[in-house]
C-alpha cells in the first residue's frame, strides 16, 4: 500500500490541564478511508484539528514523511496544508461569494493558472461532486448536503491526494447522507483519494471505512482500530456497543 501519509505518535490532547486524548499511535495510509469514530465529546473533531494544524499537541508528534507538523517553520507548514484539503463541520463557504468562487479562491491564491483554466477546473470539481449547475449559485441557496458537496469541491480544489472531512453527514437526511457515502467512495475508488473522515453516523461508518479508529470518552485514549466489522464482531465491549448503536452498559 506503501508508506503511511501521516504517522501519529504518542499524541496527547489537551485544553490547558485537561486531557481529552491521550496516548494516540496510528497512521493514515495511502487510498484509504480512515474514520474518527466515538461517542459525542471524545475529541474526534479536536483530533481533526490537530492533525490539520490548527491546534498544537500537548504531547507527541503528528508527521507528514519527516516532518513534524508542529515544529515545522512557516513555509514547511504551508507547504505541507497544500497537500491535503478540509471540509469544515459546516461547510465553512464564504457567504460573500458565489458557489463557484469559492472552489476557485485556492487556485486563485495558491497557483499561476490562467483565469479561464481556473473557472474550467472548478466547474470540473463542482460537476465531480454532482454540482454541475451551481457554479453561479449563492452557498445561501443551496440545500445542506450541496453545501457539504461544494466544500468538498472546494477541498479538492489544489488536487490534493489527502481529505479531511469533519462530520460529513450531520444533520442529513438518509438519502442525502448515502449519496454523500457514494462520493467519498468515488473519491477513494476512482481518483484514489486517501480520506480522514470524522463522523459518528453507523451507516456511514460501515459504508465507506476501510479502517475505523474510536476514541473512548471515559478512557480518554484510543481503545480499537480495525475494519468495522472486523470492531463490531471482536472489538473491545464499549466498542461493539457504539456500533450496534447501543448505550455503553
Amino acid at each position: 500500500m506503501g508508506e503511511a501519509l501521516v504517522h501519529v505518535e504518542e499524541l496527547t490532547l489537551a485544553w490547558d490541564e485537561r486531557v481529552i486524548q491521550r496516548d494516540l499511535n496510528f497512521d493514515v495510509r495511502p487510498g484509504e478511508v480512515l474514520v474518527l469514530m466515538g461517542g459525542s465529546g471524545c475529541g474526534k473533531s479536536t483530533l481533526l484539528r490537530h492533525l490539520i494544524g490548527l491546534q498544537v499537541p500537548a504531547r507527541g508528534r503528528i508527521r507528514y514523511g519527516g516532518i513534524d507538523l508542529a515544529s515545522a517553520d512557516e513555509t514547511q507548514r504551508d507547504q505541507l496544508r497544500e497537500r491535503f484539503g478540509v471540509m469544515f463541520q459546516a461547510g465553512a463557504l464564504w457567504s460573500s461569494m458565489s458557489v463557484g468562487e469559492n472552489v476557485m479562491l485556492p487556485m486563485q491564491e495558491l497557483t499561476t493558472l490562467a483565469p479561464a483554466e481556473i473557472e474550467t477546473l472548478a466547474r470540473f470539481k463542482l460537476a465531480l461532486v454532482g454540482l454541475e449547475g451551481a457554479f453561479d449559485a449563492s452557498p445561501a441557496d443551496l440545500s445542506g448536503g450541496m453545501k457539504k458537496r461544494a466544500a468538498i469541491a472546494r477541498a479538492m480544489a489544489l488536487d490534493p491526494p489527502l481529505l479531511y472531512l469533519d462530520e460529513p453527514s450531520a444533520g442529513l437526511d438518509p438519502i442525502t447522507s448515502a449519496r454523500l457515502d457514494e462520493l467519498i467512495l468515488h473519491l477513494r475508488d476512482h481518483l484514489g483519494t486517501t480520506i480522514v473522515m470524522v463522523t459518528h453516523e453507523l451507516d456511514s461508518i460501515f459504508a465507506v471505512a476501510d479502517r475505523a479508529l474510536f476514541l473512548d470518552a471515559q478512557e480518554k485514549t484510543m481503545t480499537a482500530l480495525d475494519a468495522p466489522r472486523a470492531l463490531l464482531l471482536h472489538g473491545p465491549e464499549p466498542v461493539r456497543h457504539f456500533l450496534q448503536g447501543r448505550a455503553r452498559p
